[in-house]
């Protein structure tokens, strides 16, 4: 088991490569793990009852709990939840510090290790059948099982060390709870190892998903990802006869602001506006970078005072954080299209807002029309 658990420890960073957060915490665990085993091995081999079978005892207690500590927020970054792993991390340090204090006393320290480290892989437990916030696989099933299987065995070995001792002497015996746990262990090992690669594996596909429809650099919907979401939007609101409307926005002078502060401050200017778009939409309203400096909001169930309210929190909104965070103010121009009839589409709305865009910026610049009417100012 020892040895199984030094090859996974080498082998999956090794066939993993680079990876993000999750898939370090849980290749921490296993090796956390495996320096348990290696200690309590190591253990065997020494006086027993001495300091330094209490030491490489105690080493290893808390190695494997710390072990189940990095893996239980491993599968919570998995399952799309934040990393809080305080009631694992505290059964770690209450089990260690117990198990050195009452090492002298055999059934104790064996029931007690035993016992908390079941109640621990049993609060990982819970966190895996909870309804992730992602889409997952079955990997964590597949732990569930397995981890429920290795609790229902240490919970044996707790009962049976605290209280019936003399059935169970010594954890390397052939005795049958020693047997099973082994064989139990080793093969459990290798369904986590392969859940694990699995829940790596949904994370990178729901990544590589993510880069595909959001721009880079100021993290909105890409042009792709937006026309696709936009004629969804566009059938509904033709299927329910609802209004909706098209806003096509340039930020003014924008080669103006990367010739003199620089393409960072550029960069900075795009992320900025992204963000006051995030504040100012409501549920429901699609946004993307449409290309360059030119952002695309498609504003459901909207008809033009919607959308002028619309215009006017973002230009009260830029006017409140550009001039801090930039140092100058930043402005823009947009286009305003709305549905006119059956029969027409979002491409055609676009032409419309693009034509409103560039009598907006031939005008004058920091303003927004539609129809040929001049909104704001």
């Amino acid at each position: 088991m020892t040895l199984n658990l030094c090859i996974m420890a080498v082998a999956l960073p090794y066939f993993m490569g680079r990876v993000n957060r999750a898939a370090r915490y849980a290749q921490t665990g296993i090796v956390l793990q495996t320096a348990g085993w290696i200690s309590l091995f190591s253990s065997s081999a020494t006086v027993p009852g001495g300091w330094t079978d209490q030491l490489l005892s105690t080493i290893a207690m808390g190695c494997v709990s710390s072990g189940m500590v990095f893996n239980a927020m491993a599968f919570q970054i998995w399952c799309g939840r934040k990393v809080s792993a305080r009631t694992p991390a505290a059964i770690a340090v209450l089990m260690t510090v117990g198990y050195s204090i009452g090492f002298a006393n055999y059934p104790f320290r064996v029931g007690w290790a035993n016992a908390l480290l079941a109640l621990q892989i049993a609060t990982v437990i819970v966190e895996l059948c909870r309804p992730p916030t992602v889409a997952v696989g079955r990997w964590r099933w597949l732990l569930a099982i397995c981890l429920t299987i290795q609790m229902i065995v240490l919970a044996c070995r707790a009962v049976l060390g605290a209280f019936y001792t003399a059935e169970f002497p010594n954890f390397f015996g052939p005795y049958l709870v020693n047997q099973i746990f082994a064989l139990s262990s080793n093969s459990m090992m290798v369904l986590s190892v392969v859940a694990i690669l699995l829940a790596h594996r949904d994370e990178a596909a729901r990544e590589l998903e993510r880069l595909a429809t959001l721009d880079g650099l100021t993290g909105v919907l890409n042009r792709r990802a937006w026309l696709l979401q936009a004629g969804i939007d566009f059938a509904s609101s033709m299927r329910y006869r609802q209004p909706i409307a098209l806003l096509m926005i340039d930020l003014d002078y924008f080669k103006q602001i990367n010739d003199t502060h620089g393409h960072t401050v550029g960069d900075g200017a795009l992320q900025l506006f992204a963000s006051g778009l995030r504040a100012v939409s409501r549920t429901g309203d699609v946004f993307c970078r449409y290309g360059g400096e030119e952002f695309c909001v498609l504003l459901k169930c909207a008809d033009l005072n919607a959308v002028m309210a619309y215009d006017q929190r973002m230009r009260q909104w830029l006017a409140q954080h550009s001039l801090q965070e930039l140092g100058f103010n930043l402005s823009y121009s947009a286009g305003i299209a709305m549905r006119l009839h059956d029969e027409d589409t979002i491409d055609a709305m676009l032409q419309r807002a693009d034509f409103a865009l560039y009598e907006a910026k031939s005008q004058g610049r920091g303003c927004t029309l539609a129809s040929s009417v001049r909104l704001t100012a």
